[in-house]
């Protein structure tokens, strides 16, 4: 690459898009990398501001802005994901189905503390729809190293593992079971106001309601009430009710006394508190699947945005939450209740 003298460019070819901004009217390029100059061209680079032109000078062991965006696209890029034409030194990433969006900060930041290049991406762990955006690239000078694009790739496998830095899990299909609890509710002293929410929740994604049953606080009832939901095919068993500490509140005890491996009783989440979370492993010879088991605090019944909303999407895409997933949550696990709700567009749920 070098540097010309516009009236002397006829002949030559840009090595970078040539971009004219007329407020109100574009921002676009008027001419693009790789376009050889005419004299007519000549007047049109002067009245955008171009007295002065770099032209492509092939130079050993350096990417010009557009190869080098390619790299970092493929250092980024996972399944199920759409990419931009790379333009100006930028790519932009967007999914190509409803999923879950997992980003590896490791490599995100390894990428990153190299400078003259960049990687912005939305919020991990949150649900995305088909065509959201998911990342944007950058070269920041016209022509980098090669070399050291070559260190932030090496640099990006050796803290992913050789994995892209973005992960797109598409949802699955869920067979859900609901276990209502309270001796309130099973005599019929106040209605069930509980169980609407979920399903209203749960609609947001893949599902089918397979069952629904309603116990009092008898915990061998709710042991057996989840072990049959499991039996009948559930992937996800909701129970409600009964998550307090208070002596007759049993939800707990009973999902316990399911065998199944308890994760957490407990969230750093406010509202959300009492949840509990467990996976029952089904090993069967022709029925190998793993069962996520939500004990939902009372609050997920009135509050508009919980734990519950934090947790839903990944078990919704098969992406296992472990206990440290749940502790790291308490930077950002705030909710502050906010007149006009914007989630997921707030800080709830997004700290760490």
């Amino acid at each position: 690459m070098k540097l010309i003298k516009t009236v002397d460019a006829e002949g030559t070819v840009l090595c970078h898009d040539i971009t004219q901004i007329i407020k109100g009217v574009t921002k676009d390029a008027v001419f693009r990398k790789g376009h050889v100059v005419t004299k007519e061209d000549i007047p049109v680079l002067l009245s955008v501001g171009k007295d002065q032109l770099y032209v492509w000078e092939k130079e050993e062991g350096m990417l010009h802005e557009n190869e080098a965006a390619e790299v970092l696209c493929a250092m980024c890029r996972g399944d199920h994901m759409d990419r931009s034409q790379a333009k100006e030194g930028k790519i932009e990433l967007t999914a190509s189905c409803d999923g879950l969006l997992k980003v590896d900060n490791r490599g995100l930041k390894a990428v990153n503390g190299f400078g003259q290049m960049m990687i912005a991406t939305r919020h991990g762990n949150f649900a995305v729809k088909k065509g959201d955006k998911l990342a944007g690239t950058r070269i920041i000078p016209l022509i980098i190293e090669e070399e050291k694009m070559e260190a932030a790739r090496t640099a990006a496998s050796r803290a992913t593992g050789g994995k892209p830095i973005l992960e797109l899990m598409p949802f699955v299909h869920k067979k859900v079971g609901i276990v209502t609890t309270g001796n309130e509710v099973f005599h019929g002293r106040i209605k069930d106001t509980f169980t609407p929410v979920i399903e209203e929740k749960i609609s947001e994604f893949d599902t089918e309601v397979i069952d629904h049953v309603i116990w009092d606080d008898d915990d061998t009832k709710v042991t057996a009430g989840i072990l049959d939901m499991i039996q009948k095919g559930a992937d996800v068993v909701i129970c409600t009710g009964g998550m307090s500490v208070d002596p007759d509140d049993k939800t707990p005890l009973a999902i316990k006394n399911t065998g199944a491996r308890i994760v957490s009783y407990g969230a750093p989440v406010l509202p959300g508190a009492m949840f509990l979370l467990a996976y029952y492993e089904v090993t069967a010879d022709e029925d190998r699947r793993t069962v996520a088991i939500m004990g939902l605090p009372g609050c997920v019944m009135y509050a508009k945005r919980t734990i519950f909303d934090l947790v839903l999407p990944r078990v919704m895409a098969d992406d296992e939450v472990t206990a440290e997933d749940l502790a790291a949550l308490g930077q950002g696990g705030l909710c502050l209740n906010c007149p006009v709700c914007t989630f997921p567009n707030c800080g709830f749920g997004k700290g760490l």
